[in-house]
């Protein structure tokens, strides 16, 4: 089945389109620009979000559901916010159809034009800090710590799939505070939050630290985010977390009464990830052989695969099968037994090798005579032999050993291709080379950060949180600088 998948070394785009259809995870709809998540593809994203919303549920934060729709005025509030999602905003104008008279098919009605527009979410502050004018009114209302999950719509020129599309899905916080510190503090811990996941279940390195002005989230003081390098040294971000600072409350009156009994307006923190990071799990691990997941987001973590001739012979097996099976169910993992009859064994290895099922067992005639199955591990492609025994405790220990070498492995990958630079044409020689992440000193303006970008293509993706105190000369203009930030190409 691996032989349709493009090789990485030659076209890194063409690879990774091909694992996602042939792996099963997602295809384009008719709709260009969106996708359709296809059920394997969606139940490694139920995994994502099982993880994620309960590290939120664990902070204190509680699910909520606003609308889709957004009127066009209150995206004119907050100055920032509307430059810059404007370019992105789907319109709806209109509210019926109606058959056309010359019988072509169906039109716009021009009689239900709507009285004000509908924005299609690009993104929630508006609505939501224009429904906290009515739910805030004193400090005793606060802190608010909402969720939800949702989808949103930008309207994207060049899409890919998970990593860029029309239509995607996401969760996004928005919280409220009585006092700066509190937001900020939040702020820290909704970041901590992401990195922890994208290391812990994605087994995914990431690097935290805060955006540039010019690559901020319009209408934020701050932007935090993480961001992990892919194999092919291009970054990706994978969350953000924005400091609001007073700026929503402002555009839409928020103010609350303090324990002082005076009127303040409130803090707000906004943060949120997306099904991109289905895009990162792909190009983070995978392989020429297809996916490579990590077992905390596998569907199926372990597979067994009943090797037989003969009815008589898969009956055998199932008995030792279904015990197997039954035993690592009560151990918290997922199994899949594969006895379909249309499939040969090899047929299903390859399929289950495509679709990144960390741990294979395979069951014949001869195993059941010597007491054992043969186990392949996704990760490495390594075979052993076992006895049926021991198969449980060494499946248990060999899911955590796969979730720790998938982690390692990106994080080498990670160090290998993180180099300091000192000159602007090693800096350009090292992206047109190998790309990864580029340590490099900046002098902190916004016309140095365009040149570089538009000469090079590459961004600053964050400057550390806590820098190390380094004095340097900026690559390309030779002023000072305090500290160097990180530069890559990126998705």
């Amino acid at each position: 089945m691996a032989k349709g998948i493009t090789k990485r070394s030659e076209d890194y785009a063409a690879w990774y389109n091909d694992i996602v259809k042939k792996a099963d995870l997602a295809e384009n709809s008719p709709v260009r620009g969106c996708m359709i998540i296809k059920p394997y593809g969606f139940a490694i994203w139920e995994k994502m979000q099982a993880a994620i919303d309960k590290m939120f549920k664990d902070t204190g934060h509680s699910n909520v559901y606003f609308p889709l729709f957004i009127p066009k005025s209150f995206m004119s509030k907050e100055a920032a916010h509307v430059e810059g999602f404007a370019k992105e905003c789907a319109v709806v104008t209109h509210y019926r159809l109606k058959n056309a008279d010359d019988g072509s098919g169906v039109i716009v009605d021009p009689e239900a034009k709507l009285e004000e527009e509908l924005i299609i979410r690009p993104t929630s502050e508006t609505v939501i800090w224009s429904t906290y004018k009515k739910w805030i009114q004193s400090y005793r209302d606060l802190p608010l710590l909402l969720n939800q999950w949702a989808n949103v719509v930008r309207w994207e020129m060049r899409t890919r799939l998970f990593l860029r599309t029309t239509e995607f899905l996401w969760q996004e916080g928005h919280t409220a505070h009585a006092t700066k510190k509190e937001a900020e503090e939040e702020t820290l811990k909704m970041l901590d939050v992401y990195a922890t996941f994208a290391e812990k279940f994605m087994a995914m390195p990431v690097l935290k630290g805060v955006k540039t002005e010019t690559e901020r989230f319009a209408g934020a003081v701050d932007t935090y985010c993480i961001e992990a390098l892919m194999q092919d040294g291009k970054a990706l971000q994978s969350g953000t977390s924005h400091f609001l600072g007073q700026n929503f409350a402002r555009a839409f009156d928020v103010q609350f009464a303090t324990k002082e009994e005076n009127l303040d307006y409130v803090w707000g923190t906004s943060w949120g990830t997306s099904t991109r990071l289905m895009g990162a799990l792909v190009m983070a691990h995978s392989d020429d052989n297809g996916l490579v997941l990590p077992p905390k987001l596998a569907p199926i973590q372990v597979v067994i695969v009943p090797i037989y001739k003969k009815p008589e012979e898969l009956a055998d097996i199932r008995k030792v099968a279904e015990q197997m099976k039954s035993q690592l169910q009560d151990k918290d993992i997922s199994v899949k037994f594969d006895d379909r009859d249309t499939y040969k064994p090899g047929w299903k290895f390859a399929e289950y090798e495509l679709k990144g099922v960390p741990v294979r067992l395979a069951v014949g005639p001869r195993d059941l005579e010597n007491g054992t199955v043969e186990i392949a591990r996704r990760d490495t492609l390594e075979k052993s032999v076992i006895s049926i025994e021991g198969v449980i405790s060494h499946v248990q220990n060999l899911l955590t050993e796969i979730q720790e070498n998938i982690y390692r492995k990106a994080f080498n990958f990670r160090e290998t291709n993180t180099i300091q630079v000192d000159s602007y044409d090693e800096f350009k020689a090292i992206l047109a080379e190998r790309g990864g992440f580029v340590l490099a000193h900046w002098d902190g303006t916004k016309e140095t950060e365009e040149k570089i970008k538009s000469e090079t293509m590459a961004t600053i993706r964050l400057i550390p949180l806590h820098p190390e105190n380094e004095k340097g000369r900026c690559i390309y203009s030779g002023k000072p600088s305090d500290c160097r930030v990180v530069f890559a190409k990126a998705y």
